[in-house]
């Protein structure tokens, strides 16, 4: 199995955690996307949107990295981090949804526009979209705080979808993402970040 990896991508981030944290046999290969790795014909038979992760096993090809957090983690006889049971699976992918439709987009535009948007030369933030950002990050933060209340991780016990929200988070300091008003949310991202698999994952070391 191989996957197709940048460091700097939040969504390559949540595999190689998901990775460390079964100990699955992953080759990861490096991705020059400035130099055009992403964009050549052989990539593109792979992943045809152009972009990181990809990830191939045999004659599978995937392209998104909840799928391949759900293929992975389905291969692991204890099904430790996505369980078969459907109503705890469920409980799972709703979470893993919630980050990609909800969470995510909300936070990384703001992250966007508070710390990327002048280091990539694409002006000052945007002060309304900077306020709208704020409010709906500071709504959904309330969101995940009362339904971690009582339980260590998202879904009761840790899983992919514990990955895929903390990928979330990675400039929340920069970005001024507050988590003083939701203890059980903050306790969660502590728990998580100071995994093994996490820090491996983050380095980007320990292939």
């Amino acid at each position: 199995m191989k996957l197709y990896n940048a460091n700097f991508s939040p969504n390559c981030l949540r595999v190689r955690a998901v990775i460390f944290e079964l100990g699955a046999d992953v080759e990861i290969v490096d991705v020059d996307v400035p130099g055009g790795g992403t964009k050549t014909p052989e990539y593109l038979a792979i992943n045809p949107n152009g972009k990181v992760p990809a990830f191939v096993d045999g004659d599978l090809n995937l392209f998104e990295s909840r799928a391949i957090n759900a293929y992975l983690a389905s291969l692991d006889p204890a099904r430790r981090l996505y369980p078969e049971d459907l109503k705890k699976r469920a409980v799972v992918d709703q979470w893993s949804y919630w980050q990609a439709i909800h969470l995510g987009p909300s936070s990384q535009k703001l992250a966007f526009e508070k710390v990327l948007k002048e280091r990539f030369g694409r002006g000052k933030p945007d002060e309304d979209v900077v306020a709208a950002e704020t409010k709906e990050t500071t709504k959904l933060l309330a969101v995940l705080d009362g339904a971690l209340a009582g339980r260590d991780w998202i879904a009761g016990d840790l899983s992919i979808a514990d990955f895929a929200l903390a990928s979330t988070f990675t400039l929340r300091h920069e970005a001024g993402i507050d988590f003083g008003a939701f203890p059980n949310a903050a306790a969660w991202i502590e728990r998580l970040e100071s995994r093994d698999a996490w820090r491996r994952a983050v380095s980007g070391q320990g292939r």
